[in-house]
């Protein structure tokens, strides 16, 4: 039988915040204790509070995740649960997610999970699917995987080369942050993916997606929302990304486009997961 060895709390302290790029001064300044003290804490020396652990996790901007570890190593119970997207505890979040998909449309938004796992989608998101094979819509199916993949959205997108490396970038800053190796394995999988990349300065205020369509070249920048008070780790981890028009003639398109469609036809998520949007329910 195999025994999950968690490295020291100090070890891991010591990690995030040389991670935060901060020196001990800096961090024990920041979180009002003495670095004497903090230097104490890393090496073990001393062993800290539940409350020390929880402010320098606060300071050091540690995901919820990965301070239930802080709290598991130092041999305290998690301070955040997880709950099921389905159970009745997240019928408010829940709720508040089909409102905001429902705000943006016309324009296709995604509530993607920490993963980049798709969780729900309103009906414009079936602009990007077209001609997408089942097999990359299959359960989890990963955003980032579909805009990159040689048969997902990548065909289509006339500027691959820059928004690759504009993703690439953004998941390779997210997997250091939070130090997750499925970020990190997920990042190394993509960038072997053909495309190139173009690491240049855009002309414009943000990196575009240009997308071909039946209807021309649409261009899109993209938005992200979160629960910014989310102590649920469910909740802490789901991001809404919408895709809003970066010129007038994709904003035209994609009104004149609004009368009635069905929901992109993906596959729902296991229970307790969230699901995608069943094209039935909107007929």
């Amino acid at each position: 039988m195999t025994t999950l060895t968690r490295p020291p709390v100090g070890e891991l302290l010591r990690v995030w915040r040389q991670r935060r790029r901060l020196s001990q001064l800096d961090l024990a300044n920041d979180a009002e204790v003495s670095a004497r003290h903090l230097s104490f804490l890393e090496t073990g020396r001393a062993r800290p509070s539940r409350e020390m652990l929880l402010r320098l996790a606060e300071r050091l901007e540690v995901p919820l995740r990965e301070r239930n570890e802080l709290l598991l190593a130092a041999g305290f119970a998690p301070a955040y649960g997880r709950r099921a997207l389905d159970s009745p505890d997240m019928a408010a979040v829940t709720r508040a997610l089909d409102l905001v998909l429902t705000a943006y449309e016309p324009y296709p938004a995604v509530v993607v999970d920490r993963s980049w796992e798709l969780v729900t989608a309103n009906a414009s998101v079936a602009l990007f699917l077209d001609g997408v094979p089942a097999h990359l819509l299959e359960p989890p199916a990963n955003v980032l995987r579909l805009s990159l993949h040689p048969e997902g959205l990548a065909p289509r997108i006339a500027n691959l080369p820059q928004w690759r490396a504009h993703l690439l970038h953004r998941l390779g800053r997210e997997a250091h942050l939070t130090g997750d190796p499925g970020l990190a394995s997920l990042h190394r999988e993509l960038a072997a993916l053909p495309g190139g990349t173009d690491r240049s300065t855009p002309d414009g205020i943000a990196v575009p997606l240009r997308l071909r369509t039946d209807g021309g070249v649409l261009s899109f920048l993209s938005t992200v929302t979160t629960f910014g008070t989310a102590v649920d780790l469910t909740a802490a981890e789901l991001s809404v990304e919408a895709f809003l028009p970066a010129d007038e003639v994709t904003a035209e398109v994609l009104r004149a486009a609004r009368s009635p469609v069905a929901n992109p036809r993906l596959p729902a998520r296991d229970p307790g997961r969230g699901a995608v949007p069943d094209p039935e329910e909107d007929r």
